[in-house]
Parts: structure tokens; sequence; C-alpha cells
């Protein structure tokens, strides 16, 4: 890779880097990162309508819909209720919970070779730093 002293370019790059462990080691389960993640905020929110989970998870609808749409199709989730498109619930079938418990190991591995890596002064600076970065948007 070329270098670059360009902020989104060097995120980008490390977004890549950083997702493509999760997805290795959740590759077992049959979900990537942003499944998993997806898996997760359904876990904690319950039923909450397509506009609540995305907005939970900083995600457009459009972009929450196409990947509701591939774990509805493997079984771990269900899409029902609501009087439109906007205020239909989601939520985690028993299939759904299987795969996110299976899940969570994978992902606990990954959070603390990283968390390893980085030491806990890096660790800690770095989710401060992307704190601040959520808060720009």
């Amino acid at each position: 890779m070329l270098p670059t002293p360009c902020l989104c370019t060097k995120l980008r790059r490390a977004t890549r880097s950083v997702s493509r462990l999760y997805d290795d080691a959740l590759a077992g389960v049959g979900v990537n990162a942003a499944q998993y993640a997806l898996l997760r905020h359904l876990e904690r929110l319950g039923r909450p309508s397509i506009t609540e989970l995305a907005e939970a998870m900083g995600l457009d609808r459009s972009t929450l819909g196409r990947n509701l749409r591939v774990l509805e199709g493997k079984g771990l989730l269900a899409l029902g209720g609501g009087e439109d498109q906007r205020s239909r619930l989601v939520c985690l079938t028993a299939a759904g919970r299987t795969c996110l418990d299976e899940a969570k190991a994978a992902w606990v591995r990954v959070q603390e070779q990283l968390g390893q890596r980085l030491g806990p002064e890096k660790r800690a600076t770095l989710l401060a730093l992307l704190d601040e970065l959520e808060s720009l948007g």
C-alpha cells in the first residue's frame, strides 16, 4: 500500500483490516462482523421496528434492509407486524439466538487479541478517538 497522510484513507484501511479479523473469526458460524453486530443489536433491543434498529445502528434504512433480507434468508431473524414497512418489527429466531450464542465466543477472542496487541492505554485512547469521530456525523 502506498503511504498516505489522508485520514479517510487510513481509517478505511484500518477498518478493512480489523473487519477482516472479525469476519475470519466469525466465518465458522456463518456470519460476518456486520451481521453479528445486527444480531447483537436485536438481542439488546428485543423487537424493534426497522426504523428503531436503523437509528440504533447508525445505518440508513436501505442498507439495513439489505442486511435484514440476508439474515432473514438464513432463518436468523424474522420480520413481522406493523402497518407498513417503517413499522415492521424485527426479532431473532431460535436459530438466530443459537448462531449469536456461538458467535459470541469468537467475537470475544478477537476482542481480546486486539486488546492485547494494542495494550490498555492505546485501546482506551483509540476508543476515545473513535467516540469523538462518531459524533462528527
